[in-house]
């Protein structure tokens, strides 16, 4: 009869499971301080602003206020409504959010693909072009909106410039024109963005074993059988969190809306929205309203791509 243990029986079960416990109490023992400084500096700052949403609060004497409850959110009193939700122009802000990031996130995704793939092939100077891919995304984006400001510009800008040589209207009042003006600040968004998005596939695509391409070709794959069956699954992960990064960033953007457009109702996001609420109107408690409302959009979508990409891993572990 053998001594021997086997792994499946009650003694090794607990072993394993006791080291399991001690590694997770030692990844939590090393992530403490980390964690400790992201409370100090997004939880303390996140709270106070949950607790001026539901004041009357002004920003030149934020220490005189009065609890409201909900009304900085919505509320109907004396058959009218008050508050961030019924407010039109934070719907319209919405929508101009949503537009921007699908739209933004969309064109930066593709194009960004694009470039990994040609980054990832060999050809002379691809040193050169993988570091001058970089310069959009260093550039401030304070720097980069009033460089585009002038580019847009209706009189003198090189857009309409360009499109005038190429026979086109060329007198489009990019900034002022409200039909125009979203779409100039989704160009800007891109041409600065879409290197992100490449350098982070390309990292992905540079991890592929050559190997698998290799059998690809002896089996007669084509190109885009083999960019279906391995490249896009095996670069999926990276995908997924370039997306969550730059799907965030979208939701929150700001600077670059404030400087190219002056934040006008036509590119208005909803953090132009908080912003205008504590700065032009002094309302501190209607401003908190808004930016918890934006924290809420934010944490729900990176919740949602969060967990679909858990669920897309299960069925594949499955």
């Amino acid at each position: 009869m053998s001594s021997d243990i086997s792994p499946s029986s009650p003694p090794a079960r607990r072993r394993k499971a006791s080291l399991h416990q001690r590694r997770r109490r030692g990844a939590w023992l090393l992530i403490a301080p980390a964690l400790l400084l992201l409370a100090l500096a997004a939880g303390w700052p996140l709270a106070r602003t949950i607790w001026f949403s539901f004041t009357n609060a002004l920003l030149d004497n934020p220490s005189d206020y009065e609890m409201v409850g909900l009304a900085n959110y919505f509320a109907h009193r004396d058959d009218i409504t008050i508050g961030v939700l019924s407010d039109p122009l934070w719907w319209q802000a919405v929508g101009n959010t949503l537009w921007f990031s699908v739209v933004s996130v969309s064109l930066e995704l593709v194009f960004g693909l694009l470039l990994a793939l040609l980054m990832n092939e060999k050809f002379r100077g691809r040193a050169l072009v993988r570091t001058a891919i970089l310069v959009p995304w260093a550039i401030p984006t304070i720097v980069s909106a009033k460089m585009w400001g002038w580019m847009f510009h209706d009189q003198y800008g090189v857009i309409n410039d360009m499109l005038g040589r190429l026979g086109l209207p060329s007198h489009l009042a990019w900034i002022a024109e409200p039909s125009l003006s979203m779409w100039a600040v989704v160009i800007a968004d891109v041409w600065k963005t879409t290197p992100f998005m490449a350098l982070m596939l390309l990292a992905a695509l540079q991890l592929i074993p050559g190997d698998l391409y290799e059998a690809a070709r002896v089996d007669g794959a084509s190109a885009w059988q083999r960019f279906k069956r391995i490249t896009l699954p095996l670069i999926m992960p990276a995908l997924v969190v370039a997306l969550i990064f730059r799907v965030m960033d979208a939701m929150r953007v700001f600077d670059l809306i404030y400087v190219l457009t002056s934040n006008s109702e036509a590119t208005m996001s909803v953090s132009g929205y908080a912003r205008e609420q504590i700065v032009t109107y002094q309302d501190m408690g209607m401003g908190s309203a808004a930016a918890v409302l934006v924290f809420m959009m934010v944490a729900g979508i990176a919740a949602v791509f969060i967990r679909v990409s858990r669920l897309n891993e299960k069925e594949k572990s499955s």
